[in-house]
């Protein structure tokens, strides 16, 4: 274990020192209002089952916090393609795509992406947040319209505001909302209508159908981030696409390597091949970031042969959510409406939900509750994610304490 030694220089200029106490005054101010994030820290692999440190002890949890959807994040299968992959093609990139961090294998990853997304191209980045961060600004300008949707990724609209075309927002899956900035955005040159495919803190599955139907009436391009999605909903998991049979409709995916694929790191996006070309030559975060590691190019390509050969983990993560929530609705929790994998235990007040997460750990359950400004004001929760990982008697364990602590904190009865 690295020990980090205490042999820093200390500040001493004016500046800084009132700077310390502005930031001293807001951090304090957050933990005043309960909404100080704590980091648990985790000494096994990501898995269903895990052990955490915390005061200098360690414990036993089931993990119902992850964004690991299809189980593979510790998969025996993954871990050997990444051993394959570091052997043949070594640790790291040291550099750029373009100046000399291409290799074979991210040539294949990207078709691979390609495929599984019935798409023309694919470009790699570090991260979604990268991807999205990267997308607009080179194909949009001050001439164009983005609309968006209220509750798209923090990723999403942090790269809307790196662009300079008009800004639409439309309310959360709201259709109606979508036509008025459709419509106010007519005089536009070029208009895209951007959204998440399920929105992160409520799981609900932005209707893409619709969404289509909207674009094509009022001719807009759309653009869909399946980081939550890929991997989950759909008929085999292959995403929104499949789930609404708009193949062909929807313009640009974005996603993550980092949730359902593996749990890793890396983004894309994927989609026509004119559009991957200029994000090739003028997106940011492509151009000015390291490639992505052989290890998790290997591994990521070695994912995509599995969910290619069988159904069956998806089949899984779809039982293991319809066993969740019908019994989590049945024991009289406020669970918000979910297609996907994540499922939102509404508790409404920011401290109870750190309280509850704080009792579900005690009862050997790791949860996260979510609060402002993660979430709207007043609209706290513990957003549970299902894995197929997941087994019966793991399920019924974590039914059983939220059951337990619902009734200690007065959420249910």
């Amino acid at each position: 274990m690295y020990v980090k030694t205490n042999n820093y220089p200390q500040k001493t200029n004016i500046m800084y020192k009132n700077f310390k106490t502005h930031l001293e005054k807001e951090l304090q101010d957050i933990k005043d209002a309960g909404l100080y994030k704590n980091e648990r820290i985790i000494v096994t692999p990501q898995s269903s089952d895990i052990e955490v440190e915390a005061n200098g002890k360690r414990g036993e949890v089931l993990n119902f916090c992850a964004n690991n959807y299809l189980g593979l994040a510790d998969n025996s299968r993954l871990i050997e393609a990444a051993k394959r992959a570091m052997d043949a093609r070594g640790y790291g990139m040291s550099s750029v795509r373009f100046i000399c961090g291409t290799q074979d294998m991210h040539k294949e990853l990207e078709r691979a992406i390609s495929d599984y997304f019935k798409t023309e191209d694919t470009i790699l980045y570090a991260a979604c947040f990268d991807a999205n961060g990267g997308l607009f600004e080179p194909l949009f300008t001050e001439e164009d319209a983005i609309i968006s949707d209220a509750l798209n990724h923090a990723s999403i609209i942090d790269g809307v505001r790196l662009c300079k075309a008009k800004r639409f927002r439309y309310k959360n899956a709201d259709m109606a909302d979508l036509e008025r900035c459709l419509q106010e955005a007519q005089t536009c040159r070029y208009r895209i209508i951007a959204t998440d495919g399920v929105f992160s803190m409520d799981g609900n599955v932005a209707p893409m159908d619709k969404i289509c139907d909207l674009a094509e009436k009022y001719d807009a391009l759309v653009m869909v981030d399946e980081s939550h999605s890929a991997g989950v909903v759909g008929k085999t998991g292959h995403g929104v696409a499949e789930q609404y049979d708009c193949y062909g409709r929807i313009d640009i995916f974005t996603g993550t390597l980092g949730k359902s694929f593996g749990g890793a790191m890396g983004g894309f996006t994927t989609g026509p091949k004119e559009i991957i070309d200029m994000l090739r030559q003028r997106s940011r975060p492509y151009l000015f970031s390291n490639s992505v590691a052989p290890s998790i190019v290997g591994a990521s390509i070695e994912m995509f042969k599995m969910l290619g050969e069988s159904d069956d983990i998806h089949t899984r993560l779809m039982e293991n959510v319809e066993y969740f929530r019908t019994r989590m609705l049945e024991a009289g929790f406020d669970i918000k409406p979910t297609q996907s994998a994540i499922c939102a235990v509404m508790l409404y007040d920011a401290k109870l939900s750190q309280d509850f997460a704080a009792e579900m750990q005690k009862e050997g359950i790791y949860v996260t509750g979510f609060y402002y400004p993660v979430v709207p004001k007043d609209q706290a929760r513990i957003r549970v994610q299902l894995s197929a990982a997941h087994t019966r008697e793991q399920l019924d364990k974590a039914i059983a304490a939220f059951i337990a602590v619902g009734k200690r904190l007065n959420v249910i009865k």
